[in-house]
């Protein structure tokens, strides 16, 4: 027979499958209602700024681009639902489709050229060497910069003229003049080389984050195995920098996808459309021709293909981790 006895805050159990003469006691954990009191509501009082700003300056109008893009857009007249077929009209537009490429092709370029060289930069700067942090400052400067301003400095470089800064700087081994943005050959290149050198610093931070974590002995290891410097960078520095190569492609890919500002400074899309990227492309159908619902059509595939790639690269790195 079991005998329950429940008093204060403990139950003594006896179980006749045990002996029937063993008593237990364990104590009862009772489910204490939490009270709601001034300190736990301070927490949100603190992030009620935040939460605000971003309601209103993020969430609200995301939601109403979404809105607009099921609607051809008439000022003053009057919406008119028209569902898909701005997605549909986007999908066909030659304009788009040739700015979707364009977009591909600057963003895998930048996102390889800016982990290469900020990979080199971060192996040349790595070390507890005190006169390091001069350099690493003066290399991280161009991230730090207004990337307008930076555009618009980078649009002065790229002068076509022989007396061009850097038409006068290739003059001096035999090269130039070069038209770089204000040709249709070269403006793309031209612009993909500006933004190799404003991100590179920062793939650089990230990096020397990564190799901060590596351990040493790995090193020794393998330089006592008679590995060289390279088969040591390709067999131990890559491989234990995986968590960071997947973070960096993730952010450069969704940066790469959403370039504007750089390509509307330098080139404006011109010339003749040879550097007209997505963003470029639903700025132009929005604020020049009008078209505000095709524009937020435009905006919310962006959206979706930047979810879909981040969920992708997410899946990915969590099952090579699971392996």
């Amino acid at each position: 027979m079991t005998a329950v006895q429940s008093l204060g805050d403990t139950r003594d159990v006896g179980s006749t499958a045990s002996g029937g003469g063993a008593v237990e006691t364990h104590p009862v954990r009772r489910r204490r209602r939490r009270r709601l009191t001034g300190a736990t509501f301070i927490p949100w009082l603190f992030l009620l700024p935040a939460v605000l700003i971003f309601l209103v300056f993020k969430f609200i109008p995301m939601a109403e681009g979404i809105r607009l893009s099921l609607f051809e857009v008439r000022p003053f007249l009057g919406d008119i639902f028209v569902g898909f077929k701005n997605y549909a009209t986007i999908l066909q537009d030659e304009k788009f489709l040739t700015a979707s490429w364009h977009t591909l092709v600057l963003a895998g370029g930048q996102t390889v050229g800016a982990m290469v060289i900020g990979f080199f930069l971060a192996l040349l700067l790595e070390g507890h060497t005190k006169s390091l942090w001069f350099v690493r400052s003066a290399v991280f400067l161009p991230v730090v910069a207004a990337t307008a301003v930076i555009g618009e400095i980078w649009r002065l470089f790229f002068y076509p003229a022989p007396e061009g800064f850097l038409n006068e700087l290739i003059s001096w081994v035999g090269l130039g003049p070069w038209e770089y943005i204000h040709s249709t050959d070269t403006s793309l290149v031209s612009v993909m080389f500006v933004g190799i050198w404003k991100h590179a610093p920062y793939d650089m931070v990230l990096i020397l984050a990564g190799l901060a974590g590596i351990d040493r002995q790995q090193y020794e290891a393998a330089a006592i195995d008679g590995a060289s410097t390279p088969q040591r960078i390709w067999n131990v520095t890559l491989p234990a920098l995986r968590p960071v190569i997947t973070i960096l492609l993730t952010l450069a890919a969704i940066r790469g996808l959403r370039v504007f500002t750089e390509v509307y400074v330098l080139t404006g899309g011109g010339p003749a459309g040879s550097t007209d990227v997505w963003m470029t492309r639903v700025y132009t159908t929005a604020f020049e021709q009008s078209e505000a619902g095709l524009a937020s059509a435009g905006s919310v595939l962006l959206f979706l293909v930047t979810l879909v790639l981040t969920v992708s690269v997410q899946w990915y790195r969590r099952r090579k981790e699971a392996r």
